[in-house]
């Protein structure tokens, strides 16, 4: 049995405290968009951890797929599986792509071994691997809050816009940009401000994570105003970075404008 996790972008991004725990408190939209891995199981005498495509320096026992696994291995009697897993969407990009398998991995093999758990155990499941792993059981656009495992259904489609993703070579530590950015409460609301115009959103809806990343990293930050210069309606990096996306009203092929990095470009479903 196969299944293609897709990844996520981030629709602004407000850090708006940190907790007791060492944590931060955010409010961003999680959005789908079908940048894709490849995950299968299929049953095996000797189970195996199989990976392909971008190369991921980390050993298997540590994989978020395998760390999935684990979990639903220790609540039930599952049969022995080979996991093959192809990737496609880059990591250290803030696109959730390492979440999204993890999550999937869930979804497959309690399809595979027909457990019956609903996707509110799911989540729940999901939840004890990563903070954002509960966003792909369901896969539909959220406003998330706490740490960003808190959901809320949002009324948003983007269906028609073209989307040109930008990651260059640069892994972003997820600790050190919390690190540099200093806590405050957004001064628009991002649940108001999806409701507008797209073409308004370049002016209200931002990235916290912009402003410190973009210092340590210029290339990042001319990456977003190449994708402006190019005509995206509006422009932003995706979680901690460090790729950065474009929203478009018509096709691009800007690959020859980004040598060196990963582009993916098409239309949102």
């Amino acid at each position: 049995m196969i299944c293609f996790p897709n990844a996520k972008i981030n629709l602004g991004l407000n850090i708006v405290s940190k907790r007791p725990d060492g944590f931060h408190n955010i409010e961003t939209v999680f959005y789908p968009i079908p940048i894709k891995d490849a995950l299968e199981v299929i049953s095996a005498k000797v189970p195996s951890f199989n990976q392909t495509g971008i190369d991921i320096d980390t050993p298997a026992e540590k994989n978020l797929v395998t760390k999935a696994l684990n979990l639903l291995m220790g609540k039930y009697a599952l049969p022995q599986m080979a996991v093959y897993i192809h990737k496609y969407i880059p990591f250290g990009a803030g696109l959730g792509g390492g979440s999204s398998d993890a999550a999937n991995m869930l979804r497959l093999v309690n399809d595979y071994c027909q457990l019956n758990i609903s996707d509110k155990e799911l989540e729940e499941l999901a939840s004890g691997i990563g903070a954002d792993c509960p966003f792909f059981i369901q896969n539909k656009p959220v406003f998330a809050s706490g740490t960003g495992n808190i959901f809320e259904s949002v009324d948003l489609s983007l269906s028609g816009f073209y989307l040109c993703l930008v990651k260059p070579n640069i892994t972003v530590s997820t600790s050190e940009a919390y690190s540099m950015v200093k806590p405050h409460y957004p001064f628009f609301s991002l649940k108001e401000t999806i409701t507008k115009p797209i073409t308004e959103w370049k002016e209200i809806m931002q990235n916290d994570f912009e402003t410190s990343v973009f210092a340590k990293f210029p290339v990042i930050g001319s990456i977003k105003k190449s994708l402006y210069r190019e005509g995206a309606i509006y422009a932003s990096m995706s979680g901690s970075g460090s790729s950065v996306y474009g929203l478009f009203e018509y096709p691009t092929d800007l690959k020859t404008k980004f040598n060196g990095c990963f582009v993916w470009s098409g239309q949102l479903p």
